[in-house]
């Protein structure tokens, strides 16, 4: 199988994740624990660790203000469900990933939360200057992806966390599809909140994230119940990270993901990216030879990353993808994508459309056939 869907999850991980997942399961899977035996200690080390990874990687002010999650899903519901209040505005845009744009609209329906939606250009982007202008006394929140998930195309959060702290809102960034990918330094963009998952670019296993906060952001606990410490506290305790982090974390697949990082950070960010965005390069133009298809999102590869989605006029989105499944055994993802805005502002809804992700350990070769078996199902 050539695997072509890492947008959704990396595929393979590196050797290295594996050897330490049947490591830790046989020797260390305990219940983490700050005092207690041996394989207890073993299981917070691991924790400990992988914090101290992820505060280097993202550049945050500490480790204790990342909170492992069960995905990015998780993560951005946190965040919203911790910081938002009453008769708040936020501002979003039409590139959300649905963990972004349902939960926010819930709150706008249940009348909790007033909602603007930034709408992106054709090519994929947001123009700050439109977050600027639907910015009111009220906006508590500034939610945006940094990559969209079906175009690919990366979003200027710099500049759009430069406005908000000067009308002092809350940037919350999704990092799905950069984490691992493009670096990101928290305290220079000034994120208060970042949300990402461990089982993408950061290639870790399924079921892993992490939901950074700022030092000074407090937030009401997502979820309550049993640290590992303190068992004495009548409600959550108030210990960062603990006061977030209620119940037995996903410890086994935290430490595949501090495995996983060290191979990001040894491979190198801007490598893994310059090799992705390289291979949905050589698709596209491979694409542009072949009448029936179009490619959506703009082309300047500096600001994407290696995520490209195409319409074919011959077949639906699903049917294409069935056959290069069955047929071809390429593993490609048709449809929405969980992104339905998107899709509605470039007229691809409801069939939307066929996306490929290569991942880092892709290969030309993979390209090409994927680009060959297109030209064959289409003549």
């Amino acid at each position: 199988m050539i695997y072509l869907d890492n947008a959704a999850t990396s595929f393979p991980k590196p050797e290295s994740v594996y050897q330490a997942l049947d490591r830790f399961a046989r020797s260390s899977l305990a219940n983490p624990g700050r005092a207690g035996h041996r394989m207890a200690l073993a299981a917070e080390h691991a924790l400990d660790d992988a914090r101290h990874r992820l505060n280097q990687l993202f550049h945050g002010a500490a480790p204790e203000r990342f909170v492992f999650t069960l995905n990015c899903t998780d993560a951005l519901n946190m965040a919203f469900k911790g910081v938002l209040r009453a008769g708040d505005h936020v501002i979003t845009t039409d590139l959300e990933h649905n963990s972004i744009s349902r939960p926010l609209r819930a709150m706008e329906l249940a009348g909790f939360i007033a909602l603007t939606r930034i709408p992106a250009d054709r090519g994929g982007t947001i123009d700050p200057d439109a977050v600027r202008k639907a910015l009111t006394p009220r906006t508590r929140l500034i939610a945006i992806t940094h990559a969209s998930n079906v175009l690919g195309t990366v979003q200027p959060i710099a500049e759009v966390g430069q406005i908000a702290h000067e009308h002092e809102a809350l940037l919350l960034v999704d990092a799905a599809q950069t984490a691992g990918v493009i670096p990101i330094d928290v305290q220079e963009i000034g994120i208060d909140l970042l949300g990402f998952p461990g089982h993408k670019g950061l290639l870790g296993p399924t079921g892993t994230g992490a939901l950074y906060v700022r030092p000074g952001l407090e937030l009401r606990p997502w979820r309550e119940g049993g640290t590992g410490g303190d068992s004495s506290s009548e409600t959550q305790p108030k210990q960062w990270p603990y006061f977030l982090e209620g119940g037995t974390p996903n410890v086994l697949g935290v430490a595949g993901m501090a495995v996983g990082i060290e191979f990001v950070q040894e491979r190198g960010l801007e490598s893994i990216r310059a090799h992705e965005t390289e291979l949905t390069e050589r698709l596209w133009r491979r694409l542009d030879e072949m009448p029936g298809f179009t490619v959506f999102g703009h082309r300047d590869l500096n600001r994407r990353v290696g995520t490209l989605s195409f319409r074919c006029e011959a077949l639906p989105a699903a049917e294409l993808g069935g056959i290069l499944d069955q047929a071809f055994e390429i593993a490609i993802r048709p449809g929405l994508h969980c992104a339905p805005y998107i899709h509605r502002a470039l007229g691809t809804h409801p069939e939307g459309l066929v996306r490929v992700s290569p991942g880092p350990f892709n290969t030309t070769e993979n390209i090409d056939r994927l680009a060959n078996a297109l030209k064959e199902i289409v003549s």
